[in-house]
């Protein structure tokens, strides 16, 4: 018997600035894992993930993470997806040094 689909983000590596990135519902890419598209169909699925390998002058190693629909927008569901979410994790930069920034600001 074959295993029930699992929702699916398409995520990949920005070309230029090697930060994760996250297919939306409209075809662009963003930053953040809450704006991406929750894809539950594996066909549609697997066609997302056509489309983004279809663009290597922007994303780089895309492939179908398992995500959760949530109050504000997919989640992960691994911890490796959870780690890429939040961004570098060798120095404060990217992600993190923008929640930093928000953090001292509030």
């Amino acid at each position: 018997m074959a295993r029930a689909f699992t929702p699916k983000v398409v995520t990949a590596n920005d070309l230029l600035s090697g930060d994760v990135i996250y297919l939306a519902q409209n075809g662009s890419w963003v930053r953040d894992l809450r704006d991406a598209a929750l894809l539950g169909d594996e066909a549609d699925a697997g066609a997302r993930l056509f489309e983004a390998e279809t663009q290597p002058h922007i994303a780089v190693g895309a492939y179908l993470a398992d995500a959760v629909a949530s109050d504000a927008g997919p989640q992960p569901c691994h911890f490796r997806e959870k780690f890429r979410a939040k961004g570098p994790s060798n120095y404060a930069h990217g992600k993190q040094e923008l929640a930093a920034q928000d953090q001292t600001h509030v």
